[in-house]
Order: C-alpha cells, then sequence, then structure tokens
C-alpha cells in the first residue's frame, strides 16, 4: 500500500469517528515518524501530510534539519525530553507534548526565546513503568506553566496502558478528557484544550471521547524500522 493510501485510509477513519461522536471536533493527524528515515516523511508529506511526530531529540534535530526544504511541515516532540537534549529540540518544533514535571517546563522556559506550546503529559493510569504527571499533581504543574513567560500550556497528552482491545483505552480517554475540562473550568487553559490521545489502533475510541490530536504512526508508514544509531 502506498503511503497516500495509508493517509486516505487514515482520514476516512477519523472522519467516520468524528461521525460518530456529536464531541468531536476538529482532529488534527500527527503522523509519528519516529526511526523513519527522511525520505518516508518527505513521501508522506508529498501526499498531503503536515504534521509529524518523533519520539528522540537527536533523531529529531537530525531529520528536521534535513527537510527543512518542507516549508510548512510542523514537528511535535512527543518522546519523554531529558533537559540536556532541549538544545536540540528548541526552534526545532511547533509543540513539546510531554512536560511532566515543573523542572522541565522551568528549563523550557528558560531556553525559549518565542512563547512555545507545551502539552502536560498525563499518566492517567498511574502506571509505574511510564512517564507523565499523576492526576492529583497535574493542577500544581498546570500553575507553574502557567506563570511560565515563554510558555504556553494548550492541552494534556496521555498514552494508555498497552491493550489489544481500543475499548480498554476509553476510560483513560475519558478521565483525560475530564481534567483537562477541570483546568479550563479553573482558567488554567486560556489557549484552548487539546487532547492528545489515541494511537493507531485505538484513535477511532480517542476521537469519540473527545481527542483534538490523534499520533499515529504504523497505519501511516508501515512497520517501524529499527531506531538509528545514535
Amino acid at each position: 500500500m502506498s503511503f497516500a493510501d495509508r493517509l486516505a485510509s487514515v482520514q476516512a477513519r477519523i472522519a467516520s469517528a468524528r461521525a460518530r461522536s456529536a464531541r468531536a471536533g476538529e482532529v488534527t493527524l500527527i503522523a509519528v515518524s519516529k526511526t523513519q528515515p527522511a525520505e518516508h516523511v518527505r513521501a508522506l508529506y508529498a501526499a498531503g501530510q503536515r504534521h509529524f511526530g518523533e519520539n528522540y531529540a537527536q533523531e529529531l534535530a537530525r531529520k528536521v534539519d534535513a527537510l527543512a526544504d518542507l516549508a510548512d511541515a510542523s514537528f511535535h516532540f512527543i518522546g519523554h525530553l531529558q533537559k540536556n537534549k532541549i538544545k536540540d529540540v528548541i526552534g526545532r518544533v511547533r509543540s513539546i507534548q510531554t512536560v511532566d514535571t515543573s523542572e522541565l517546563a522551568l528549563a523550557l522556559d528558560r531556553r525559549s526565546s518565542t512563547p512555545l506550546d507545551v502539552l502536560i503529559e498525563v499518566n492517567v493510569a498511574a502506571e509505574a513503568q511510564k512517564a507523565g504527571v499523576a492526576l492529583d499533581a497535574l493542577r500544581p504543574l498546570a500553575e507553574t506553566i502557567a506563570k511560565a513567560a515563554n510558555l504556553r500550556l494548550t492541552g494534556l497528552m496521555t498514552v494508555p496502558p498497552a491493550d489489544a482491545d481500543a475499548e480498554s483505552a476509553r476510560p483513560h480517554f475519558r478521565r483525560l478528557r475530564e481534567a483537562g475540562e477541570a483546568l479550563a473550568a479553573a482558567g488554567l487553559m486560556p489557549h484552548g484544550l487539546a487532547l492528545s490521545m489515541g494511537m493507531s489502533h485505538d484513535f477511532e475510541v480517542a476521537i469519540e471521547e473527545g481527542a483534538t490530536i490523534v499520533r499515529v504512526g504504523t497505519a501511516l508508514f508501515g512497520p517501524r524500522p529499527a531506531r538509528e544509531a545514535g
């Protein structure tokens, strides 16, 4: 199947999920391009895709620089970000979706010279092995970001527990939406409430629960190559 065919298939599934849900509004599709070669990103771009997500800071830096001629392509950082890798990300991304500590937020604020869109990663299921802020610590982190001069809190992001059954993710998506709505009601989401949730196997359920951003990799690119060295 060609990149164009895969993109058309995913777009049709997004449209169907939106039609099933009175909650669903506009949905931004982020193509998760981690470990994919630059030429695959370029091919999907040629098919019409404009938003891409990367998980590794140094890989993102190399790829964004190699694709600098794609003027209207937007890259989003969606992996765990170490403070010593901020330099590889700042200036290359439209958003960072994985802020989960005040320390990281303040470090990003110090390094940013222009307003940077950030999302808070929330560990909704409280999985010990996963990054993300706990639900009961979400509001203090949002308050820290709200005070940062160079950060714009634009939404929340989550990765639910891995399960082959997409329906099992529904309560986690719902809890993220409810948490975001509570922050908005408290005046902590003045830039809007984006909900980044849903991947290749469960993005339709996420849309039904209010996702405004879905992060899709294998359904667009096919099987993922091994990670690049370095």
